[in-house]
This record gives C-alpha cells, structure tokens and sequence, in this order.
C-alpha cells in the first residue's frame, strides 16, 4: 500500500480495488461518510483531508492545482478508482492528466474543468459572486462557510437536515485553517483545465445535480463531452452534493460504472 505523506490525514475502510475520496472547499473527508458506508463492502475506501482541511496540516498549501496533485499523488495507488467531488474533482483531473498511467477510472462528482465564467466559457460562477465570498472570507470566516454550505446544499431533499450534519462534521472532524480556505478559493479562481481534458483518456464518469448552485449541470456535461470516454449522469432535484442527498443511488451508479 501507498503510504500517505506525513502531513496529509487519510481514513481507510472496506476491500476490494482502492477507491480514493477527495472532497471539496471548506469541508474534510466526512462528507462522504454515507457514501462510504455504502461502498466499503465493494471498494478499499482511501478518503483524504485536503490540505489545511480537515486533520491535514496546514503547512505546504498548494499554490495551483498542480501542486495540490503532487501532494495528493502519493495517497493513490496504481489502479485505483479516484473519485474528486467539486474542488476534489479539478484535483482528481489534474492527477489524471499527470500520471493516468496509475489511475484506472475517474469519477467526477459536481465538477468542472473551470470553476468561473469566462469570456468562452458560460458555465462558471461570475467572478463576482466568488470575489464576494473572498471578501467576505476575510471578514467573517464561520458566515462564509456557513453560506457557501447552505448554498451546496440548495435544492436537494432535506437541505436543512443536512446542512446541521455538515455543519456538525466540520465541528467534530476539523474545519478548514483561515490560510487553506483562501487558498481554496485562489485554486477555483485561477485553474482553467479545459485544454487538457481531451489527453485524458481513462473511464470517467461525470455526475451532476439537477439544481446545483454551485457548479452548474452544464459544466458537467461539457466536461462528460470533452473527455475522450466521459460518461453523464444527472440526480434530479438534488443540488451540489448528491453523494448526501443520494448516497445510495449514487454507490449503484458508481459500482456499476467500476464493473464495466
């Protein structure tokens, strides 16, 4: 087995083929608990804090998303399944396109290859709706994260339910350092990987929420379509995290989609 680097806190569960789990900003490898409880039967579960997230140190954060898969490479084993969900999903990008010789299939789960809106490219959040979160971020860090959860969460079943669960796994588990939010934030702001998605050449199954704030279904089938065997799935009437909304349709899609 991979080891994990020192300053990176890794939780693994189940056997089978390694499954990696790489959440999004401001939230730590708790949010893919119910998933995971329906998947350790099939997969070894490896679900990773990011940088500053979570139990990770806070020290080394990445300055582009190059260097968030650097730090990440070490937790993947060579044909593992890596499953990134928004953040965590330009990050298992990013890893594919440097070493998918190691990777055996991609999940993508409310990702996008470029995180604003650009001149040739819609289906990103307007830079001032992000600008807002930074500033608000250097204000009132709880309120911004607390905002930026209820956002995710919009649209989905029992938002409210699931926003006190969210909320009570940062407290439990570790929220993100001041340091590694505004990273976060810069990563979303700056990376653009669009020009690299065709080299990707690996299984990859893009899955979107019908009512996603964040990451809107149309990132997601553009990113499905640039990928040489990208594959699209949408949850209908869930938002920017249907691994909680649904984590049991989810797990069949996802074993399903292993077993091809």
């Amino acid at each position: 087995m991979t080891a994990s680097p020192p300053a990176l806190h890794v939780e693994r569960r189940g056997h089978g083929q390694p499954l990696v789990l790489l959440h999004g900003w401001s939230m730590n490898l708790r949010v893919f608990d119910a998933l995971a409880a329906q998947l350790e039967s099939t997969f070894e579960l490896i679900a990773v804090d990011l940088p500053g997230h979570g139990r990770s140190a806070a020290t080394l954060l990445p300055t582009n998303i190059d260097a968030l898969a650097a730090a990440l490479q070490p937790c993947v084993p060579p044909g593992a399944i890596v499953l990134g969900w928004s953040l965590g999903g330009m990050a298992a990008l990013a890893l594919a396109s440097a070493a998918s010789a190691s990777i055996s299939r991609l999940i993508l789960v409310a990702s996008t290859p470029c995180f604003v809106a650009r001149a040739d490219w819609a289906h990103g959040m307007p830079p001032a709706v992000l600008e807002g979160f930074a500033a608000r971020l250097r204000t009132d860090t709880h309120a911004t994260v607390h905002d930026f959860l209820e956002l995710q969460l919009r649209g989905g079943p029992q938002a409210s339910v699931m926003l006190r669960a969210q909320q009570a796994a940062l407290e439990s588990h570790g929220s993100a350092s001041d340091d590694a939010l505004a990273t976060g934030l810069q990563l979303l702001r700056q990376t653009d990987l669009r020009e690299r998605l065709p080299g990707i050449d690996l299984p990859a199954l893009v899955v979107a929420g019908q009512y996603d704030r964040v990451t809107h279904p149309a990132a997601g089938r553009a990113l499905a379509a640039a990928l040489p065997r990208g594959e699209y799935l949408e949850f209908g009437r869930t938002g920017h995290a249907p691994m909680l909304s649904h984590p049991v349709e989810l797990a069949a899609k996802i074993i399903e989609f292993a077993s091809k």
